[in-house]
């Protein structure tokens, strides 16, 4: 299969995709490995290797590494087990490296302007556990535990000024590791973990993370909410809706929080207590303390077709992204908000995968992103 994928930030990226899968008797998906053959504008060729494994409807599995001839690679292991939450515990585990020369930092603020856009290499590493205590099967008890380093280091990509011209403070407190640890209660009545009809899911947690030491919070602490609802809107069609509120108590700017653990919004992936969409934009366009993120999507079925050994249903959605982010506890989190429109197809070959291509357009351009799994 061919690639093409057009990043706001890391350019364009052609290459193949050979894809093998391993279905059953019934002909669902159980397995794809896809490695792929790749060139980069910016980073030079590369190649990658992706397995994603779906041993049954509680457990899931994937690896995914590889790396391109100029500063960027990648490794990303993940394993969930009680994914159905019919025992008493569920269990997810990720261990993660990942070396990106393309993000981008504008500053602080919901009105840091696109002029002051610089470029910086993010690396990161982190083992990340989380665990479930399953109260029942629609409410669960979760406590994460995430240990990460980062290392902030100047830009390679020469057309944009690279972070330390504008920005040296950011660069020189942004190398720091994390320890991480958060509780939640999670309300869950979604019909599909892959696909969602109809249901709810709803987050609400609380952390602490600090530099060094296990159980303080002299970096940061947080509370939030996370919220998604689908509705069936007939056989072909469902009204997906999300929305994120995150809080970082404190009103301290010289408070030596490094910019990648702030509130951001931008992009195509929302993750509970992280980074939320905003489809017309870049990952992290605006950062701050606090975020206020809503997304809206109209998922309809358009075509039911038989390809590679499986039935593949395609979806055609359009979406609207709003958020802002704020410095202050009492700010209005509703107020003055970036706002983008835009259009998706999605692949769906259920139970287990989804595939998406996302065309946002906000004031500052067009963005397209494209990925496995729902954006939230």
């Amino acid at each position: 299969m061919p690639e093409i994928d057009e990043d706001p930030y890391s350019g364009t990226t052609v290459g193949l995709i050979p894809t093998f899968l391993v279905t059953d008797d019934r002909n669902e998906i159980h397995q794809i490995i896809a490695p792929d053959a790749i060139y980069n504008q910016y980073f030079g060729y590369g190649a990658r290797g992706r397995v994603y494994s779906y041993p049954s409807d509680n457990t899931q599995w994937s690896i995914v590494g590889g790396a391109k001839e100029r500063v960027e690679s990648e490794f990303d292991g993940e394993y969930a087990a009680g994914l159905l939450r019919q025992d008493l515990l569920s269990f997810d585990l990720s261990l993660v490296y990942d070396r990106d020369g393309s993000p981008r930092y504008y500053g602080l603020g919901n009105n840091a302007p696109e002029w002051h856009a610089t470029n910086f290499t993010y690396q990161q590493k982190y083992l990340q556990s989380i665990l479930g205590f399953n109260v029942t099967h629609a409410w669960q008890i979760g406590y994460t535990f995430r240990a990460r380093q980062v290392e902030i280091t100047p830009g390679h990509i020469t057309a944009i000024p690279s972070i330390q011209a504008l920005f040296p403070d950011a660069i020189n407190r942004g190398d720091r590791q994390e320890i991480l640890n958060r509780v939640s209660i999670t309300y869950d009545s979604r019909d599909s973990l892959t696909a969602p009809t109809r249901g709810a899911e709803w987050v609400l947690y609380a952390g602490a993370a600090s530099d060094e030491g296990l159980l303080n919070a002299t970096l940061y602490s947080e509370a939030g909410i996370d919220g998604r609802n689908f509705w069936s809107l007939g056989d072909n069609a469902v009204l997906a809706v999300h929305f994120a509120l995150r809080y970082m108590p404190g009103n301290d700017r010289t408070r030596a929080i490094p910019f990648w653990a702030l509130g951001s919004i931008g992009g195509d992936e929302s993750i509970v207590g992280g980074d939320q969409p905003l489809r017309g934009y870049g990952t992290g366009r605006w950062v701050d303390r606090n975020m206020s993120s809503m997304s809206v999507e109209y998922r309809y079925r358009i075509a039911t077709i038989d390809a590679f050994s499986t039935q593949v249903s395609v979806e055609l959605t359009p979406f609207v992204d709003m958020g802002r982010v704020f410095d202050l506890m009492g700010d209005d989190p509703l107020s003055q908000l970036h706002k983008d429109t835009g259009v998706g197809l999605r692949a769906l070959a259920l139970p287990y995968v989804v595939g998406y291509l996302d065309v946002g357009y906000g004031t500052e351009g067009t963005a397209i992103f494209t990925g496995l799994n729902y954006p939230f």
